[in-house]
């Protein structure tokens, strides 16, 4: 299982490395489909060895249909005398995103009602999309639209709806039970480094450490469009899926606190082990409870399907001044905040893998200690009296019916440390595991 001795925050280069991630994939205009995301995926596989699936459009996958494939080669706007005043190929935000083709001179009137600015916001150009009704556009910011003057603009968008197919990635890791985790982001946003390029290289990166130790569970890694991504996914696996608990990634580069919301049932094992975490973490936090808007959680836990799965962010989507606009830039997402999530997320699933339940040997009143050289071990300092106290909640709740998060519960022991007592009766024979964990 998981070692708490080998977090990836070790690892000197690892922000840097999940950095230089987001900067490759940052010029990148993705979309639900196309070969935006496709060129994604293989800088991906160049860290972990995804699998590309493909799904044709037109397929049905529940209520949906997946859409005909999006492509783009360029865009952009000419002014009356020639002047490119917007242009794509400088920021890949200037197109409306799935926007149909178009080739047209157009007076300043009809322009308008095609562009798309953030008056509260008027140097910044917003991400806007038109996925499932055809349209055209262009985004700008506030302040260039509206110096605008009147005459005929010359606008071309050159890009193609055709069919083709729904792509996405997907990394799977044995562990030595069947039972799977799911680890989930969006691969979809164009460029967009906070939402969605460090869910992205968390995953990665978190793929990468777990894929080199031992698990007790296997995982399962899905980096897809967001919304018609998980439908499809979920549609084609219905019948197959083993997985136990779940996590949506997103928005975890940025130096807000983190933000958890739990899954439907509310009370799952990854509600109680990541609320265990951040609890525990010495920093602010919030918790929120599952709403049916968001982000793909909002799929795996819907009625028919209703997966234990939760979403792990840190500012929530919609709720940061740079959401869906340019300045969600390079010099927004912080690599030290995307270690401090990756490390989080390590630990969490650390305590997810090694909650299990055991039995005391000697369930009649607490066994000597002291001639097992346990108080001599783990005694002596304050440090050691914490120690000293999780060895006998272990010993007392050791029953078969609590789960070693269960006494950190209700000891208020950190996990970490309830483990290591737990380590150290095992080592002198007191307790074991409890048969149907085995």
């Amino acid at each position: 299982m998981l070692n708490i001795e080998k977090y990836p925050i070790q690892k000197d280069d690892i922000k840097d490395r999940m950095f230089q991630l987001i900067t490759a994939c940052y010029p990148i205009c993705r979309s639900i489909t196309g070969d935006g995301v496709r060129e994604t995926i293989e800088i991906i596989r160049k860290i972990i060895p995804l699998d590309k699936h493909e799904v044709p459009s037109g397929t049905k996958v529940y209520d949906w249909e997946i859409p005909k494939e999006w492509n783009i080669k360029q865009a952009y706007i000419k002014d009356p005398n020639g002047n490119v005043i917007v242009d794509y190929k400088r920021h890949n935000l200037h197109v409306l995103n799935y926007s149909i083709p178009i080739r047209k001179r157009v007076g300043l009137d009809e322009l308008k009602k095609h562009l798309y600015t953030i008056p509260e916001q008027p140097d910044l150009i917003p991400y806007r999309n038109s996925y499932y009704r055809e349209n055209w556009g262009f985004c700008l910011s506030h302040n260039q639209m509206i110096r605008l003057k009147e005459g005929t603009y010359e606008v071309v968008i050159d890009t193609s709806l055709e069919d083709g197919h729904l792509t996405y990635g997907e990394y799977f890791i044995q562990g030595n039970s069947s039972e799977e985790i799911l680890i989930s982001t969006h691969i979809c946003h164009p460029s967009l480094c906070n939402d969605n390029l460090s869910g992205i290289a968390v995953s990665t990166y978190l793929a990468k450490y777990l894929g080199e130790q031992t698990t007790r569970y296997s995982y399962r890694f899905l980096f897809i469009p967001v919304t018609i991504g998980s439908i499809a996914w979920l549609s084609l696996n219905e019948q197959n899926l083993k997985i136990k608990h779940g996590l949506v990634l997103a928005l975890l580069g940025d130096l807000s606190d983190f933000t958890y919301k739990r899954t439907r049932k509310g009370n799952s094992e990854i509600d109680s082990v990541i609320e265990h975490c951040l609890q525990h973490s010495n920093k602010t936090y919030t918790i929120k409870d599952f709403i049916p808007y968001g982000y793909d959680e909002r799929q795996y836990c819907s009625p028919g399907i209703n997966l234990s799965v939760g979403c792990f962010t840190r500012a929530p989507y919609g709720e940061f001044p740079e959401y869906h606009t340019s300045a969600d830039n390079l010099e927004f997402v912080k690599p030290d905040a995307l270690a401090e999530s990756l490390a989080t997320l390590y630990e969490a699933l650390f305590v997810l893998e090694n909650n299990l339940k055991y039995v005391s040997k000697y369930p009649k009143c607490e066994p000597q200690l002291g001639k097992r050289g346990l108080y001599q071990q783990i005694g002596g300092t304050n440090e050691g009296k914490v120690t000293q106290l999780a060895a006998l909640w272990v010993l007392n709740m050791s029953d078969g019916n609590y789960s070693l998060l269960d006494i950190a519960k209700k000891s208020g022991i950190q996990f970490t440390v309830i483990k290591n007592a737990a380590d150290a009766l095992i080592n002198c024979d007191l307790i074991e595991k409890y048969a149907k964990e085995l």
